[in-house]
């Protein structure tokens, strides 16, 4: 899939990866609806590692145009 087919199903909910990374990302997740001291925070990505739990995720220009993004079933 293309991150624009993918998307859509991050925002509802669902876990994503690359087919082309290594096995070190587990998935990209979307968080939403959280506050910081009374205050909205805008939504933003995660990803889940085997080693380090999570990290903020921002996809490069290469994942954007990429066709291999699937969904993570757990």
């Amino acid at each position: 899939m293309t991150f624009e087919e993918i998307l859509p199903k991050l925002k509802q909910g669902k876990k994503i990866i690359r087919e082309g990374w290594g096995g070190f990302e587990l998935y990209v997740t979307l968080v939403s609806g959280e506050e910081y001291e009374g205050c909205p925070v805008t939504p933003y990505f995660l990803i889940k590692t085997s080693d380090e739990g999570f990290s903020s995720f921002a996809p490069t220009v290469c994942d954007i145009l990429a066709d291999d993004w699937k969904v993570v079933e757990e």
